[in-house]
């Protein structure tokens, strides 16, 4: 028997454990601060212009299937409220192999969010004259120059610094911004919709879907799903939770209602506020080519050039909370591997704050090397958001299988018609995972399989005697699903060769999604195993004292 080790790498005795100091308000502030980020400040614009104002109809396309999986992410994080949910759910539904897959690409799409977000602030600062005149921050095409980097850089050095400090200075840091955040996106409403409202604009330029069908769905990802990411950042920190049964299934639903609403309103006033001249000739250029700040030029126009000021200050706030967030979510998943023994130890050590040091320098590094590959706000979006379909897509079938192995455990907060909308989830999630389109999906391949590659090397220093096994039956429906919808992507007409018909297409997604999501459940590990998983987590080991069977 192998002697039981904590995060921290100390014996049970002397352990460190995240502290547990966040309520109910702090972990909405913390969901809703995710969802109000630069999506707000850049996806109106890239989804007009790609669905024209059927970008209305994405809005409540994206709400709709985000909401399924925002409340199986409510069940699973008031049922079991641990750090890095997003990677523990699958753990313990299917064990280490598949919860490793979850939580690389919960990591990889959270750590990226941060850059995202300091580019989209960055963008918009130099949309002002004398900044722009000055400083450079930006070439033509909205990717980064040196000044640029060097700026960026030190957005998430103070990111990093706060999230160093503490999970109680990142909640009360956080819930002040998201006020604001929220703030300014209604009081944008309300000064557009009064100022100019031209209600001609929503059949101008060709129509109300000059693209149809599939200008709706290439909207998805291009900013829309990408907007209304973040909900689940509160499941992340139900580990810091004061009372997390009550607190976290709460604390998505309202934050996921607010950002809805809010993103609906916003995408029909920057519609309406458009100039009409501007859309006689289609959706192409909206507010001018080469415009990074819409709706400080829609404020300017209009004549509400003090609210152009207010947007100005508030693109500095809105994106870099969101970031700020996200790099304390990445550092959770991170460390909740590194508990798991997926991921080396070291990044499940607790630092003096109680909170995990290793995991949050890490997202600093890793989050720095992005500006390198992705210089772009909108270069990164598309694959942000395809890794995040993936994530999301563990969530609802975690789910199922759990209600199915471990059904008899007390659920604060319930999904309704869970066995019907446990499926859809699934089906949602590979839905948004197609329409990202090939270019982002055969990347997130490449990816996934670099995640490998880095659990065989993390077990390799392990001695055998203390793996655990990767439980490889359960875990057997992951490939084939990945790899089915990379070749689906790669024939399909979303950046692949178009050989799959229209609607066709889709069909095909929502079988393999069905055959691969009830195949899935069946081969969840067993009730005694799922019951001990959950045991180790709460008596705080990472690994368990016996290798379960393989």
């Amino acid at each position: 028997m192998t002697k039981p080790h904590t995060a921290g790498g100390e014996g049970t005795a002397g352990a460190r454990h995240l502290r547990r100091a966040v309520g109910f308000w702090g972990l909405m502030f913390i969901s809703l601060g995710s969802i109000i980020g630069s999506g707000w400040l850049l996806g109106a614009l890239t989804t007009a212009v790609i669905a024209g104002p059927a970008s209305m109809v994405s809005w409540v396309l994206a709400s709709a299937m985000l909401a399924v999986l925002a409340l199986a992410h409510a069940e699973l994080g008031a049922t079991y409220p641990v750090a890095g949910g997003t990677a523990r759910f699958p753990f313990f539904a299917f064990g280490p192999l598949v919860g490793f897959t979850a939580g690389w690409m919960s990591w990889l799409r959270s750590v990226l969010i941060s850059p995202i977000e300091v580019e989209a602030t960055l963008s918009y600062l130099d949309r002002i004259g004398w900044i722009h005149d000055r400083v450079h921050m930006l070439h033509a095409n909205g990717t980064l120059t040196v000044a640029g980097l060097v700026i960026g850089t030190g957005f998430m050095v103070l990111f990093t610094f706060i999230n160093v400090l503490g999970v109680q200075l990142l909640s009360s840091t956080n819930s002040v911004t998201a006020v604001i955040k929220t703030a300014v996106p209604l009081l944008t409403v309300v000064v557009l919709m009064t100022l100019a409202f031209h209600g001609g604009n929503f059949t101008a330029g060709g129509g109300f879907a000059p693209n149809g069908a599939h200008g709706v769905f290439a909207a998805l990802p291009a900013g829309v799903v990408f907007a209304l990411l973040g909900f689940e950042q509160a499941v992340q920190l139900a580990g810091e939770a004061r009372d997390p049964q009550r607190d976290v299934s709460r604390a998505v639903i309202v934050a996921m209602a607010i950002g809805t609403v809010l993103y609906l309103l916003l995408q029909a006033a920057f519609i309406a506020a458009l100039d009409p001249a501007a859309l006689a000739h289609g959706w192409a250029h909206p507010v001018g080519e080469g415009n990074f700040g819409p709706y400080a030029t829609l404020a300017t126009v209009v004549g509400a050039g003090w609210l152009a000021t207010i947007l100005y200050v508030d693109a500095v706030i809105s994106p870099a909370g969101t970031g700020l967030v996200y790099m304390a979510g990445a550092a959770r998943l991170s460390y909740a591997m590194g508990r798991e023994r997926v991921l080396p130890r070291p990044l499940a050590r607790i630092g003096r704050r109680r909170v995990p040091v290793v995991s949050i320098l890490l997202a600093f590094v890793v989050g720095e090397l992005a500006f390198l590959p992705f210089p772009s706000w909108q270069a990164l979006v598309g694959l942000v958001t395809s890794a995040a379909a993936v994530m999301y897509a563990f969530a609802p079938v975690s789910l199922h299988a759990l209600r199915v192995r471990d059904g008899g455990r007390p659920r604060p907060y319930r999904l309704p018609a869970w066995s019907v909308l446990a499926p859809a989830g699934f089906v949602f999630a590979n839905l948004i995972f197609y329409w990202s389109g090939y270019e982002a999906d055969w990347k997130l391949g490449i990816a996934a399989l670099l995640g490998f590659a880095v659990l065989a090397l993390t077990r390799r220093g392990i001695p055998a005697a203390e793996r655990s096994g990767l439980r490889w039956r359960s875990a057997a429906w992951v490939l084939p699903w990945l790899g089915g919808m990379v070749l689906i992507a790669h024939f399909g007409r979303y950046g692949g060769t178009g050989a799959l018909p229209s609607w066709w297409d889709l069909a095909i997604v929502i079988a393999l999604s069905l055959a691969v999501h009830y195949t899935a459940v069946r081969l969840a590990i067993p009730p005694d195993a799922v019951n001990a998983a959950v045991q180790r987590e709460e008596a705080g080991e990472s690994v368990p004292q016996q290798p379960p069977p393989t």
